[in-house]
């Protein structure tokens, strides 16, 4: 055996860009885009993808030029995800719904060659780049219209930029141009900018095997069946749209593309085109459901949500109005869900609440991840890259606990556990139980700095048009105190009218947490003294999940590392004469007396 080894015909690089050939073959007759009155063949689509790909070797776009493309989800969005890559070079999809600013430091860190633009954008990125310094060269534009939409009035050119329309490269470009093959498939294909929910977004490089690595991972896990009928509700900048746009070419399915994402029109076009899947954050399935147009569907939908932890009460609702609901976890650095709750039968008898099952062990650990679908690192930045690749694992930040049934539950990202007297409080075991409250719309729950207990929650809730009795803040917290710990309980409850999101419906915490602070500008006081008090013993309280666990992952391994989390540190809060002792890594409160003698201990 030693002298067989690997030749060309067995070595060809991973890439999920074959599956457009391939579909083109067996499907070349079906209908891949569906968009209001436009309709293209599979064989159509990959005539205009290859013409694309022409046009921008003809302009000069070579392997390792990062070409950008900011546009919604219309047929041109989609067809890109393969056409760019086509040509060689490195796809940057941009969120349409960041500022000027933002996206002027993108396109400069990236050295974007070309950008594909949505009429739309137009303005905003001839902002951005107007804030371009003199020296530093301006990207290529080209403009997607739009026949089916009314057009703006045409743009004020405040820079000089050269310019052209997508319709105009299709038209140009060679239908036999022979598509640039990776050379090795851990050549650079995506290069996506996180999301998140800090100021600081960074670049993750994503190779062809990585990317063909989460296709086909994705189409097996959620079973995604031949010629699918996905609609696009999930923004495809959002992480390639979790590798949907190249899975439904591998299945032979149907994009539904739709500009803008609203109910009512999400509901006519499930009806109007027979839609089996779509994904979408759980702020999609909350407007989905809480819409007056809200109706059982005729036939089931299979919906994949992630982005966030779904609240259940949102879930049920879902479920109620036909939709089949699959969550799953994953970033932006692991190309997409790399785990999902793979549902087991004997949840079927299970009541819709449920009591977490027993742990192997009571300390939050960081979820780690290792698999073909991690991401090369962050472009330019070697240093938060290797702040969180180390010891052969990729480090998420996000915190969680694996169960004895090997499922991961992910309780928090480790930046929103609330460590309150001594407790690690889950931020969204609270928000589940606010959801469950009739009157409230949305919740997040952040720490706010407290005198005595170093952190307490505080709620922020938006609540729901239309309520003739809007409850206060005092209902909301005793409403939490009928239904979990005390220590859990939301100290401090704030009503805003909507709470801030990220373009893919992630509520950002870290704006709710400056607002917090800003609540209560006393600051924690820290001092040494001896504590000559009392030890207690711990009290446990219930724990209670949202959703069922999250199954282990394909193609990626996934542990819990409790290097941050397992350090037996003891700690003591004072109150007037009161002192107690708190032991952090059990997080419990410690209650029975026990005498303690000229223990040092630390006061906040």
């Amino acid at each position: 055996m030693e002298e067989l080894k690997p030749m060309p015909p067995s070595s060809c690089p991973l890439t999920p860009l074959v599956f457009l050939e391939r579909a083109a073959t067996v499907y070349g007759d079906c209908p891949s885009i569906v968009y209001n009155n436009t309709t293209y063949t599979w064989s159509e689509t990959h005539r205009r993808c290859l013409k694309v790909a022409s046009s921008l070797s003809s302009i000069g776009i070579k392997p390792g030029h990062v070409v950008s493309v900011v546009a919604p989800n219309v047929p041109a969005m989609y067809e890109l995800q393969f056409a760019v890559p086509m040509s060689g070079a490195i796809l940057n999809n941009i969120n349409t719904r960041l500022d000027a600013r933002t996206i002027s430091t993108l396109l400069r860190h990236c050295e974007s060659k070309l950008v594909f633009v949505d009429y739309l954008s137009l303005d905003v990125i001839l902002e951005a780049l107007s804030l371009f310094p003199p020296e530093t060269p301006c990207p290529t534009l080209v403009l997607i219209t739009d026949d089916e939409e009314e057009a703006p009035p045409p743009p004020q050119l405040s820079v000089s930029v050269d310019f052209c329309t997508y319709e105009s490269m299709v038209d140009k470009g060679n239908p036999e141009f022979k598509w640039v093959q990776p050379q090795s498939e851990w050549d650079a294909m995506v290069l996506n900018y996180t999301s998140g929910t800090t100021s600081a977004p960074k670049g993750v490089v994503l190779s062809h095997r990585a990317t063909f690595t989460m296709t086909i991972g994705s189409l097996i896990d959620w079973s995604l069946p031949k010629q699918a009928v996905y609609l696009w509700a999930l923004p495809i900048f959002h992480a390639n749209g979790w590798s949907y746009p190249w899975g439904l070419a591998a299945v032979g399915g149907t994009s539904i593309c739709l500009r803008r994402v609203e109910a009512p029109t999400i509901y006519s076009l499930i009806k109007m085109n027979g839609v089996t899947h779509m994904c979408g954050a759980p702020v999609v399935l909350n407007m989905l459901t809480n819409s007056p147009m809200a109706e059982r569907l005729q036939n089931p939908v299979q919906i994949l949500t992630a982005g966030a932890p779904p609240p259940s009460t949102v879930l049920f609702r879902a479920e109620s109005l036909g939709f089949v609901v699959s969550h799953g976890y994953g970033l932006t650095e692991t190309a997409g869900p790399v785990t999902s709750c793979a549902w087991k039968r004997k949840w079927n008898t299970f009541p819709a609440t449920v009591k977490s099952v027993e742990r192997d062990g009571v300390s939050l650990g960081e979820v780690v991840l290792r698999g073909g679908s991690i991401m090369l690192g962050y472009f330019k930045d070697p240093s938060g890259t290797s702040k969180c690749m180390k010891d052969g694992w990729f480090y998420t930040g996000d915190v969680g606990v694996i169960h004895s049934d090997g499922y991961l539950e992910v309780k928090d990202r480790s930046k929103d556990v609330i460590i309150s007297g001594g407790e690690n409080i889950s931020s969204v075991e609270i928000e589940s139980v606010l959801y469950t409250h009739p009157a409230v719309n949305e919740a997040a729950v952040v720490a706010r700095p407290d005198e005595f207990w170093g952190e307490s929650p505080c709620a922020f809730v938006s609540l729901k048009h239309g309520l003739s009795n809007k409850p206060g803040e005092r209902d909301i917290i005793d409403y939490c105190r009928e239904k979990m710990a005390r220590f859990m309980v939301p100290k401090t409850v704030v009503f805003k009218d909507e709470l801030p999101k990220t373009s893919t419906g992630k509520i950002q915490k870290y704006l709710l947490r400056e607002y917090a602070k800003e609540l209560d500008s006393s600051k924690v006081k820290m001092a040494a003294g001896k504590v000559g008090s009392c030890f207690y013993p711990p009290l446990y309280s219930p724990r209670w999940l949202q959703t069922p666990f999250i199954a282990t992952p394909i193609s990626t391994s996934i542990c819990i590392s409790m290097n941050s989390f397992n350090q037996s540190t003891y700690f003591a809060k004072k109150r007037g004469s009161e002192i107690s002792i708190f032991q952090k890594n059990q997080a419990t409160v410690l209650h029975q007396p026990r005498h303690l003698c000229n223990t040092l201990a630390r006061f906040l």
